[in-house]
């Protein structure tokens, strides 16, 4: 096992401890709705290495969203999110390729491509994340109100943790 690998292994465990034991229990609302629900727990799937093919990618998305949905008893509902976030990474890295291309064997992160570039990267598929999150735990279309604003003031909170953490741990795999 070399050492981006055991890097990337222990960022699982700790992210999805971290999710389970401490973010868990932090839910922001008023009465019978919850606004905020703070996820951190993609960041994981935000800092694989580029090169990672896209089956062994999309993979390792069920195996963190099961992960978390174990722990949530919530059915499938973390999975389908971190599967889509999976899917869609690699269209949005394509998306933001930069003019001199990706050296595929950097991860996705603030040193390797600058502040700004990440900035973009991580928001857009964490709201996307969000997103496919809230459509799918909710399941309808009636609700879409909800679902917006649900999305939007979880994706606030957990981007706002996400930045710190990225900034005080400054991950470099």
């Amino acid at each position: 096992m070399n050492n981006t690998t055991l890097t990337h292994s222990l960022r699982f465990l700790f992210l999805v401890f971290i999710q389970v034991l401490v973010f868990r229990q932090m839910t922001v609302g008023w009465g019978d709705f919850n606004y905020v629900h703070v996820m951190i727990y993609p960041l994981f799937i935000l800092l694989l290495p580029i090169r990672i093919p896209d089956p062994l990618l999309i993979f390792l998305g069920f195996l963190l969203g099961m992960a978390v949905d174990i722990f949530y008893t919530s059915y499938g509902v973390h999975a389908s999110a971190t599967v889509f976030l999976a899917f869609i990474r690699p269209i949005v890295l394509k998306i933001m390729t930069p003019r001199g291309g990706y050296n595929i064997n950097h991860s996705p992160n603030i040193k390797n491509y600058g502040f700004v570039w990440f900035l973009i990267y991580s928001s857009s598929l964490l709201f996307f994340h969000f997103l496919f999150y809230f459509i799918v735990s909710v399941f309808t279309h009636v609700y879409w109100v909800e679902i917006v604003l649900r999305t939007i003031s979880s994706f606030i909170v957990s981007y706002i943790i996400i930045l710190l953490y990225v900034r005080i741990l400054n991950p470099r795999d």
